[in-house]
C-alpha cells in the first residue's frame, strides 16, 4: 500500500474540490496514483460537480467549538469570500464544528448530518451556491485532566483562523489556568508557531537551518573560529521564532510562553496545539 502523505492529500483536494478524508481514501484505494484517485472520486460523485471540480477552493470559513474537555476546529472551503461569509455557509461550518465535538472525531465525512452524510450535504451545498465547496480540515482535542481552549479569528465577516490549545497539569476549574490557556490560544493565532518545542523540530529541518546559517556566515566573512557559536546563536533565534514554548508572548514579548506557565505550577505544560488558517496548508 502506498505511503499517503498530507501534501498529496492537499494537492488532490485542491484539484478536485473533494473533502480531505475522501481524498485520502481515494489515494489509498488507487495506490497513490493521482489520476486514478481523481477517477475514483468522480465515480463516487465526490469530486465536485462538473466544471466546479477544476476551480480552486482557496477561500472559506472556520469555526471553533469548545465544550468541557473537548474542542474542535472545522474548515469549509469555497472559491470566494462572498460565499464564505454568507449566512448558510457560516451556519454550516458552525454545525460541523459542533458535530465534531459531539462525536469526538475529526473523521466526520460519512457521519449523519441533516438527514444525509456530511459529504453528501457539502456536495449539495456546492450545487446550491454554485461554487466549489468542500469539507476541509477538522481537528479535535479531548482531555480528561486539563484544559482545552480555542480561539477563532474573524476577518471580513467570517472565521479565517482557528486555534486549539491543550493545557495539561492544571486544575480545569482554576480561573487563572483558563485565562492562560486562552491567552496562549490568542498567541498561537497571531504568532503562528510551527512546533511546540525545540525537541519537536525534525533533525532534517535543524540540519538544513544549520547549513543555511553557515553559508550566510561565510558570505558575511565571519571568522572561522567564531562560526560554531554564530550558527548556534542563529539556530536559537530560529527556535524562538518557530517553537511555541520559546516564543515571546505577543502581549509581553519579554515573557516566553514557557515563563507564562510558571505561575500555574510545576506540572503545567502545553501538551499540543493546532492552528488552521484559510488558504494555508
Amino acid at each position: 500500500m502506498a505511503d499517503i502523505k498530507a501534501a498529496d492529500v492537499a494537492q488532490l483536494r485542491k484539484g478536485t474540490g473533494a473533502g480531505m478524508m475522501d481524498c485520502k481514501k481515494a489515494l489509498a484505494e488507487s495506490d497513490g496514483d493521482f489520476e486514478a484517485a481523481k477517477d475514483w472520486l468522480r465515480k463516487k460523485g465526490l469530486a465536485g460537480a462538473g466544471k466546479r471540480s477544476g476551480r480552486l477552493a482557496e477561500q472559506g470559513a472556520i469555526d471553533v467549538v469548545v465544550a468541557g474537555g473537548i474542542g474542535a476546529i472545522a474548515e469549509l472551503t469555497a472559491e470566494t469570500d462572498f460565499v464564505a461569509k454568507s449566512e448558510k455557509f457560516a451556519g454550516t461550518v458552525s454545525e460541523l464544528a459542533q458535530l465534531a465535538v459531539d462525536l469526538v472525531t475529526d473523521d466526520i465525512g460519512e457521519s449523519p448530518f441533516q438527514g444525509i452524510t456530511v459529504n453528501d450535504f457539502v456536495t449539495q451545498l456546492a450545487a446550491t451556491l454554485g461554487e466549489n465547496v468542500a469539507l476541509g480540515r477538522v481537528v479535535v482535542f479531548e482531555t480528561a485532566n486539563g484544559i482545552v481552549d480555542g480561539y477563532r479569528h474573524v476577518q471580513n465577516e467570517r472565521g479565517t483562523i482557528g486555534v486549539l490549545v491543550d493545557l495539561g497539569g492544571v486544575d480545569p476549574t482554576d480561573l487563572k489556568a483558563r485565562e492562560v490557556a486562552h491567552d496562549i490560544a490568542l498567541h498561537v493565532a497571531s504568532a503562528a508557531p510551527r512546533y511546540l518545542s525545540k525537541d519537536d523540530v525534525p533533525e532534517d529541518v535543524i540540519a538544513k537551518e544549520r547549513a543555511v546559517f553557515e553559508e550566510i556566515g561565510r558570505n558575511e566573512g565571519k571568522p572561522e573560529a567564531a562560526m560554531v557559536k554564530i550558527i548556534e546563536g542563529r539556530l536559537n533565534g530560529f527556535f524562538k521564532d518557530n517553537c511555541l514554548l520559546e516564543q515571546g508572548f505577543v502581549r509581553e514579548p519579554k515573557t516566553t510562553i514557557s515563563q507564562l506557565l510558571v505561575g500555574l505550577g510545576s506540572d503545567a505544560t502545553v501538551r499540543r496545539f493546532a492552528r488552521i488558517k484559510i488558504g494555508e496548508e
